[in-house]
């Protein structure tokens, strides 16, 4: 389907072959123990215990694999995907490169749990400057970065992963797979939250790892089956249904937030505007070639914590929330969750309100905020 758009794939992603008197999308299967046969046992179908095997499931993880072009599974929480990539691939005495400005929860993880099982961790910013590879078993980055927005080259970067025989994963949460797609610029791994705007409607938690792979995503199949870190069917049937309106949603948010970033690069009140689709972000000569579309969230200072306080409470459509990448429009002040910003550094959202709504919205909040 790659030579369809991106509306067409998303509506049409992981669904089975039409036939007379079935819906588009098959309700969810919900099961713990399926039916097995008396003599084959679970050789004699896909299904034989609900750990390992859903058909909800497998649908999902088809129609994510077709958007981000490798073979899909799909975890419980998007945490719940990064820690199995990192448990999967990792041993006492390797070492892995994580990024100081992308998820905190990872660096938490990392510090807390590879280190003590004898990882060696090593951190670098987004943008580098990188440390030598020579004996790292992973790389991993978040680009753009959540939540500063820094965008990093993925392709130069996975051919000095490669050159030092480093495995590149790419966490592509913000971007999605109709941003960008990792898996052709060289990754060996994606690994995303689908909780934010690839599901996008604030009702579900998941995650997912796709890989060209095999040995790799056999891994990550055995890691996940082994833990039971999986999705119930009922949220895998939401995610997929959400999938449909993925190219929609992104459109709006894209284009709310070009207006919103044009709004607040005028104001003098508000500083440390990013946004990777202004000409004049540092991020943009590479995101301007390497992402597809971009995305809806972008970062800004208000100064204080107090001010980032008064802005939303002034605001009609603003409304105070973590995660990002839903219909409603969300501040989130990061500092509060461990996040290594300043204290009134502000993640926005942008939903898919009308853009001049929003745009006469925020204006009259931060107006009211000063």
């Amino acid at each position: 389907m790659n030579d369809l758009g991106d509306g067409t794939r998303c509506v049409h992603a992981g669904l089975p072959e039409p036939a007379p008197g079935q819906p588009f999308l098959p309700g969810p299967v919900f099961a713990a123990p399926y039916h097995l046969d008396p003599w084959a046992g679970p050789a004699a179908s896909p299904n034989g215990y609900g750990r390992p095997d859903n058909p909800t499931r497998r649908l999902l993880e088809a129609a994510i694999g077709e958007l981000e072009g490798g073979d899909c599974r799909v975890f419980a929480s998007g945490q719940a995907a990064i820690t199995g990539l990192l448990l999967t691939v990792l041993r006492p005495g390797d070492a892995v490169v994580l990024p100081t400005d992308g998820y905190f929860p990872v660096r938490a993880f990392a510090t807390d749990v590879l280190a003590a099982l004898g990882v060696r961790v090593l951190f670098a910013p987004t943008v580098g400057p990188y440390p030598s590879f020579e004996g790292v078993r992973l790389v991993l980055v978040e680009t753009p970065a959540n939540p500063g927005l820094d965008v990093v080259d993925v392709a130069a970067l996975a051919d000095r992963a490669h050159a030092a025989g480093a495995l590149l994963a790419v966490d592509n949460t913000t971007a999605t797979p109709l941003g960008q797609r990792p898996l052709d610029l060289g990754a060996d791994l994606v690994v995303a939250s689908g909780t934010k705007a690839l599901t996008g409607h604030s009702d579900l938690l998941l995650g997912y790892l796709a890989s060209r792979s095999t040995e790799l995503v056999e891994a990550v199949t055995t890691w996940r089956t082994t833990t039971g870190s999986v999705p119930g069917a009922f949220d895998a049937w939401l995610a997929h249904r959400s999938l449909a309106t993925l190219d929609l949603r992104l459109a709006r948010q894209s284009a709310n937030a070009e207006a919103v970033a044009a709004l607040l690069a005028d104001r003098a009140d508000v500083t440390g505007l990013r946004w990777p689709g202004r000409p004049e972000d540092p991020a943009y000569p590479v995101a301007s070639t390497q992402m597809r579309r971009m995305p809806g969230v972008l970062s800004f200072d208000l100064g204080d914590a107090d001010r980032v306080s008064r802005f939303v409470a002034a605001s009609r459509l603003v409304v105070a929330a973590t995660s990002f990448g839903g219909l409603h429009t969300t501040a989130d002040r990061r500092a509060q969750w461990g996040d290594d910003t300043a204290p009134g550094f502000v993640r926005l959202s942008c939903g898919v309100e009308d853009t001049a709504d929003l745009v006469a919205d925020i204006t009259s909040a931060l107006d009211a905020a000063r």
